[in-house]
This record gives C-alpha cells, structure tokens and sequence, in this order.
C-alpha cells in the first residue's frame, strides 16, 4: 500500500504541476485586443499592483458585489491558507520556526474552512438563481474540498494517526525513498481524496486563482486616452 500511495502521489504532483504550467501558459498567451479595465480603475502601474493585492488578499470586488458570499469564501480561503501552511511541517526537516508558531491558529482554521465551505455549498442548494448555475461538478467540487477537510479533522479529533511515521512518509518520497505509511483509514481517504484534487485542479473552476492574475479587466492600467492599446497581432496589421 505505501509504494502504492507514492505512486499516486509522484503521478499527481506531475500532472498537476504539468496541467498548472501548460494552462498559466494558454493564460498568459490569450490576447486581449480591446482596452476593458472595470472603472473606477487605477491609471498608473502601481495603482493596478495596489488594486491586484487588495483583490487578492482581500476579495475586494466580491465584498463590494455581495457580503454573504464575501463571508464564505474568505473563511473558507484564509482557512486553507492557514491549513497548507500548516501542512509544511509535513515536508520541511527541521521544521520551520514560523511553521511551529501557527500550529495552534492551524488546527482551528480547518473549522474555518469547512464552515466557509458548507455555507458556499448551501447558497448553491438554497438560493434559486445560484442553483439553476448549478452544474454536478460544482458540488463534486465543493464535496471533496469538505471531504477533505472533514477526514484531516477526524485525525486530529477522532482517529489519531502516527505523524512521525507520515512525516518521515512525505520526507523520504522527496528523496525518492518509499517508506513504511500508517495504514490508518481516515488517512488513507485524506491522502486519496488530496491526490484526486491534484489531478482534476488544472482542469477545473478551482484554477481562478492563478486566473485572477491575467484578467484584463483588473491588470489593466486605465489610460486609453494618454496611451493607444494596440494587441501584438494589430501591430503586424499596422507595419
């Protein structure tokens, strides 16, 4: 079973780091003819960094368009946040000083992200509009993540498993070295349910987050007046 789970693990990191790139490619190749910042936009570089930063950090245009929304999805995003960061120790020997401090807000954070998640999936059951968008992939979507999270909280509440061993598991799979792996249920789902994810995350809505960075109606620089936008092919057309 544990040469069984490095090489679905090996498989998944390279088709999700190969899906990642070849699709941040298609992203950053698409061209974008037409000037289309959504006004009130930035008219310099450094106001577009600014407004990026607050959108990324901040979901700044969700908040304004709807709170409710805003709520669960930045509980459920900072939770992730916190929960991978979490995960480092997992990889990292010694483990990280700044890793050993947010153990603690970690742990909690995985209630965060599984509340931010459940009240996501319920505005797609309960609100009409939201549901009649609704396709079967968008709840698969949103019950694995809950899955996920659910089975990583069973380790730590319910079912203890023997994290030296799966620490010591994730260290010898970046050295290429198949170790002994727990053979505990609630991870074995936890590690099957992270590697479906892996795979299927190119290729799905969970990719808006490197999207984000390529929208032209957000990384554009308001100045059609002072400056002529002018895509690559057009220019050919103009020589």
């Amino acid at each position: 079973m544990s040469v069984l789970f490095a090489l679905l693990f090996y498989a998944a990191t390279a088709l999700f780091i190969a899906g990642l790139a070849y699709r941040i490619g298609l992203y950053f190749k698409t061209p974008a003819p037409l000037k289309i910042p959504t006004t009130p936009a930035p008219t310099t570089q450094s106001g577009v960094l600014w407004r990026m930063a607050r959108e990324v950090l901040f979901f700044e245009s969700l908040f304004k368009s709807n709170k409710w929304i805003w709520l669960f999805g930045y509980l459920f995003h900072v939770g992730l946040a916190l929960v991978l960061m979490r995960h480092l120790r997992y990889f990292t020997d010694p483990t990280w000083g700044w890793v050993e401090f947010i153990q603690p807000f970690g742990i909690y954070a995985s209630f965060a992200m599984v509340a931010g998640l459940l009240g996501l999936w319920l505005r797609r059951v309960l609100v009409p509009r939201i549901r009649y968008i609704s396709n079967p992939s968008d709840h698969l979507m949103l019950f694995l993540l809950v899955m996920i999270g659910v089975s990583g909280m069973m380790m730590k509440f319910v079912s203890h498993t023997d994290i030296v061993m799966v620490k010591q598991y994730m260290l010898g799979l970046m050295r290429f070295e198949i170790r002994d792996l727990p053979m505990d249920g609630p991870l074995l789902i936890h590690l099957t349910l992270v590697a479906v994810l892996m795979i299927i995350f190119p290729i799905s809505k969970l990719l808006h987050a490197p999207g984000i960075l390529f929208s032209p109606t957000r990384n554009q620089v308001d100045n059609p007046r002072e400056k002529r936008h002018l895509a690559s092919w057009a220019a050919e057309l103009d020589k």
